[in-house]
């Protein structure tokens, strides 16, 4: 239904159904990179849906090895949206207009990210596209998939503003003894999520995920965090390390 805004223009609704939903490590906000490729070792799923579900949607998609995945904010939708937002890469201390930045408090909770297309499976009438490098909550509702081009959407000369630089993964991750011990019981475990554990929590812990006004700063904080069906808890020991403390199973999700 359209609203009637003036005499020659019109707010227009559109309804979309999800296409395919986010099989992630992230089960929460808290730790996801803010952008996608900065954490290589996280690896998902994208199920197909409903009549999406076929093989025939995504024939040849593997000659393609990045995706764009066009999803629903889902996890912060209920929250609505603000004009102005504090970017983390401005320290999250400065408001600029939401739609100069990639904050999921917008308009319309559209997201985009590109992500690497590791194979396609089909089995027993399900297709799975399996992805890398993601940043997506688990659970995610994907309304929209499209192959990367480089020679169009890689514009290397393009100005990025206060975001032109990848941020530095500044921070070294080190393992207790305790957590050395927990990573071992784990991995040792034939689920293949759990392969590349240490590397994913490498990778997410060196980007820093506190809150950006904390970040540069030293901070003796427990921090705890969900990855798969576990949690991570750990501390910063000095102003660039990070010390992981224990890993243990959160009984608060299913795998």
């Amino acid at each position: 239904m359209s609203k009637t805004c003036d005499s020659t223009h019109q707010v227009q609704s559109f309804k979309f159904e999800a296409i395919a939903t986010i099989e992630s490590p992230y089960q929460e906000k808290f730790a996801i990179p803010r952008q996608p490729n900065l954490v290589s070792a996280a690896k998902g799923k994208v199920v197909l849906l409903g009549a999406a579900n076929n093989s025939e949607l995504v024939r040849d998609i593997e000659q393609f090895s990045h995706l764009w995945l066009l999803f629903i904010f889902h996890g912060t939708q209920a929250q609505g949206w603000k004009p102005l937002v504090r970017p983390p890469r401005l320290g999250g201390n400065v408001k600029t207009g939401v739609l100069a930045t990639r904050s999921t408090f917008r308009p319309n909770p559209i997201g985009m990210s590109v992500v690497k297309l590791d194979k396609v499976t089909v089995a027993h009438k399900q297709t799975i596209l399996h992805i890398s490098g993601l940043d997506l909550l688990h659970g995610t509702p994907i309304i929209d998939i499209k192959p990367y081009l480089p020679y169009s959407d890689a514009i290397i000369d393009a100005d990025a503003g206060f975001a032109q630089q990848q941020p530095d993964a500044g921070l070294s991750v080190v393992f207790s003894k305790q957590a050395q011990a927990d990573l071992t019981q784990y991995q040792a475990r034939p689920e293949e999520k759990y392969s590349e554990l240490a590397l994913l929590i490498e990778q997410v812990l060196a980007q820093d995920p506190r809150p950006a006004y904390k970040q540069g700063k030293t901070d003796d904080k427990v921090y705890g965090m969900s990855l798969y069906d576990l949690n991570i808890q750990w501390q910063l020991t000095a102003l660039h390390t990070v010390l992981v403390l224990n890993i243990t199973k959160n009984q608060k999700i299913v795998s």
